[in-house]
C-alpha cells in the first residue's frame, strides 16, 4: 500500500509566507506601494465624472467640461502606467520567491530517505515536481499579483464610497450576506477538494509509472488485467476529484456574482431616492453609482482568481511538505568494529502481513562476492536494499560490523555499504 508524503498545514504554509516578506522587504514594500499608487489614480475618474454631472445639470461652461475631461484621461494614463509597474515589480518578485522554492524544493528531494521515497511511490515526487510546480508558477506569476491588485483596489473604493457619503454604506452591506456565505461554503470546502485532487494525480502517475518500470514483471506474472484495473481505478478517482471542485465553482459562482450586483442597483435606487429627498446631490449619487459599479470588476477578478489561489496554496503546501519527512535513522552513536555484512533471520513486507522475504540469514566478509539468484519478483533487490540499510527488516537484524544498517548516519553508511 502507498504512503503519501507529507503536506504542509496552514500554520507551516504562513510561517514560510512571513519569511518570504522578512527576506524581501524592499520589493514587497515597492510592489505595495505601485498596487497602491495605482489604485488611487483610478479613483479619480468617477469622483471627476459626478462632479461633472452636478455641474452640467446646473449649468457650466465647456471650458470646464474640456478641462474635467482632460484631469479623466490624465488620471487613467497614470493609472495605466502604474498598473503596469506594479505588476512588473509583482512578477519581479515572485520569478525570485519561485525560483528560491524550486531550489529549495530540489535539495529537500534529493536529501529525501530512499526507503521513504519508494514507499510513497515514483507518481507522488513526481507530480510534485511536475503538476505543482507548474500549478504554483502559474498562481506566482499571474493569481497573485492580481490578486493584490484586486484587494487594494476593493479597500480604496469602499474608502472612496463612503467619502461621498455614509448612505453608500447601506447597499454595499446589502451585497456581503450572498458573498460571505457562498464564499465561507466554497473555502471549508475546497482545500480538502483540491488536496484529493493533487493527489488523485499522484497516484495515476504512480501507477502507470511502476507498470512501466516493472513491465517484465507485470508479463511473467500474468498481472496485466491487475495493472490496468487499478489504473482504471485512479483514473476514475481523479474523474472524481474534478467533479467535486466543479461542483463547488459551479455553486460558488453564480451565488457571488448575485452578491456583488445587488449594490449597483441598490446604490442607484436609494441615491435617486435620496436625491428626491433633497439629502444627496446628483453628483453625489453619479460618483457612489460609479465607484459601486467599479468595485465590481476588482471583487470579480478577487473571485476568479481565488480558484487559482486556492491551487497554488495546495500545490505549495504539497510542495513545502517535503521537509517535513521524518527520518528513517535511529542514531545509536555506536561504530562498526568491522565490515562484515550479517543478516539473521530477516522478513520484511511492503504491505502488512504479506511477506516478500522469509527467514533469510546471509553472511558477507569483506572481499566476498555473492551473487543473488531467481525468478523476477524472488525478492533480490529487496534482500540489496536491506543490504544497503535503505530499509529495516520487519523482523530480524542486518548489521556492519554489529552494527544495525538504520542506527549509521546515511553519511557514515555509505562509507561501509552503498548500493
Amino acid at each position: 500500500m502507498r504512503t503519501i508524503l507529507p503536506i504542509a498545514d496552514g500554520k507551516q504554509v504562513r510561517r514560510y509566507a512571513g519569511q518570504i516578506a522578512r527576506r524581501n522587504p524592499r520589493e514587497l514594500r515597492k510592489a505595495v506601494a505601485l498596487h497602491v499608487l495605482a489604485a488611487l489614480a483610478g479613483l479619480a475618474a468617477p469622483r471627476l465624472i459626478g462632479d461633472l454631472v452636478g455641474k452640467v445639470s446646473a449649468g457650466t461652461t465647456v471650458s470646464t467640461v474640456d478641462k474635467t475631461i482632460l484631469a479623466i484621461a490624465v488620471f487613467l494614463l497614470a493609472q495605466t502606467a502604474l498598473t503596469r509597474y506594479a505588476r512588473f515589480a509583482s512578477a519581479t518578485l515572485g520569478e525570485k520567491v519561485l525560483a528560491e522554492l524550486r531550489e529549495n524544493f530540489v535539495q529537500q528531494s534529493l536529501a529525501l530517505p530512499v526507503g521513504t521515497v519508494e514507499k510513497a511511490g515514483t507518481g507522488d515526487l513526481l507530480t510534485r515536481t511536475s503538476r505543482d510546480v507548474d500549478q504554483l508558477g502559474w498562481s506566482v506569476r499571474y493569481a497573485v499579483p492580481e490578486t493584490i491588485i484586486a484587494l487594494v483596489t476593493t479597500f480604496f473604493t469602499i474608502v472612496a464610497c463612503l467619502l461621498v457619503g455614509v448612505w453608500v454604506l447601506v447597499p454595499l452591506v446589502l451585497g456581503v450576506p450572498a458573498l460571505y456565505v457562498a464564499t465561507r461554503w466554497y473555502l471549508k470546502r475546497a482545500k480538502d477538494g483540491y488536496l484529493r485532487e493533487s493527489a488523485s494525480y499522484a497516484a495515476i502517475n504512480a501507477s502507470v509509472a511502476e507498470t512501466t518500470e516493472g513491465a517484465r514483471t507485470v508479463e511473467a506474472l500474468g498481472l496485466e488485467q491487475r495493472r490496468l484495473d487499478r489504473i482504471d481505478a485512479d483514473i476514475a478517482e481523479s474523474y472524481a476529484a474534478e467533479r467535486y471542485t466543479l461542483f463547488l465553482r459551479t455553486v460558488w459562482f453564480p451565488a457571488v456574482e448575485i452578491g456583488y450586483l445587488i449594490p449597483t442597483v441598490v446604490t442607484l435606487l436609494f441615491g435617486g431616492w435620496l436625491h428626491t429627498q433633497g439629502q444627496a446631490s446628483i453628483a453625489d449619487v453619479t460618483a457612489a453609482t460609479l465607484y459601486v459599479q467599479a468595485l465590481i470588476d476588482p471583487v470579480d477578478r478577487l473571485i476568479s482568481w481565488l480558484d487559482e489561489l486556492q491551487m497554488g496554496a495546495t500545490s505549495l503546501a504539497r510542495l513545502l511538505g517535503v521537509a517535513y519527512v521524518p527520518d528513517d535513522r535511529s542514531v545509536s552513536g555506536r561504530t562498526p568494529e568491522h565490515e562484515h555484512i550479517d543478516a539473521a533471520d530477516v522478513r520484511f513486507a511492503y504491505v502488512d502481513d504479506r511477506d516478500v522475504l522469509h527467514g533469510v540469514d546471509l553472511h558477507v566478509a569483506p572481499g566476498e562476492r555473492v551473487a543473488m539468484v531467481g525468478p523476477s519478483g524472488a525478492g533480490k533487490s529487496t534482500l540489496g536494499r536491506l543490504l544497503a540499510g535503505i530499509h529495516p527488516p520487519r523482523v530480524g537484524s542486518v548489521t556492519v560490523g554489529d552494527v544495525g544498517m538504520t542506527e549509521l548516519p546515511l553519511d557514515d553508511l555509505r562509507g561501509h555499504v552503498a548500493l
